[in-house]
């Protein structure tokens, strides 16, 4: 969140609703965690390699969500926040190799219990600041507790070298409330295709060692 929006809050009553809000959010994010973790655990047992290194989850902040409704002009209410914003709820996928990125992309796109709303893909078209990631936005049915309400989850896959990058970025961004200097985003800018070649060339080893184990055979 940048400095700017540090002391957006919502009042008191809406804060109230916003914690509502929030518990189903919670829910839905538990339910797509247990279906990576069910993957994560399938990929363990029955797959010589396990291309998921670790998975992360997170329900953005109240100050977050203020802060993001006030950026889009948007009133900031627990309404607002659950029509408007697709990234309360988040998770995180760390890959080994952007390859094996697309691989759970399209697992997640079948997966019965998940309706895909949008996706992004940041690895073939970054952004313009560097940034790789692919991003998704599935729905969730929560079911008759309540009341069969939707509600969407927002999944990033990256690499730990791009994850490290858009780490970095977030610091220099809220250091600079947004206003990177020009030397620095040129550095960031470097830096990510640098990444990216190390991610291609990281990957080619990783088949190179595949052919010589298969050689051994």
């Amino acid at each position: 969140m940048n400095k700017e929006n540090q002391n957006i809050r919502f009042d008191v009553d809406e804060f109230e609703k916003l914690k509502r809000t929030l518990v189903k959010y919670s829910c839905a994010l538990e339910v797509v965690v247990t279906h990576l973790n069910n993957l994560n655990t399938y990929y363990n047992a029955f797959e010589p390699v396990n291309p998921i290194e670790h998975i992360k989850k997170r329900i953005k902040s109240p100050e977050s969500i203020a802060g993001k409704l006030k950026k889009k002009g948007l009133p900031i209410t627990a309404e607002s926040a659950d029509k408007n914003l697709q990234d309360i709820a988040g998770i995180r996928i760390i890959c080994a190799y952007a390859k094996n990125i697309y691989e759970i992309v399209e697992i997640i796109r079948n997966q019965p219990d998940f309706t895909l709303v949008r996706e992004k893909d940041y690895l073939n078209h970054p952004k313009e600041s560097g940034y790789r990631s692919y991003h998704l936005i599935v729905e969730i049915n929560l079911g008759r507790l309540f009341g069969d309400q939707i509600c969407q989850v927002e999944i990033q896959l990256r690499t730990s070298a791009m994850d490290f990058w858009a780490t970095l970025e977030h610091k220099v961004k809220y250091k600079y409330d947004g206003q990177m200097p020009e030397y620095l985003s040129h550095e960031l800018q470097i830096s990510a295709e640098q990444i990216h070649e190390l991610d291609e060339r990281m990957y080619h080893i990783h088949e190179l060692v595949d052919e010589i184990n298969e050689d051994l055979i």
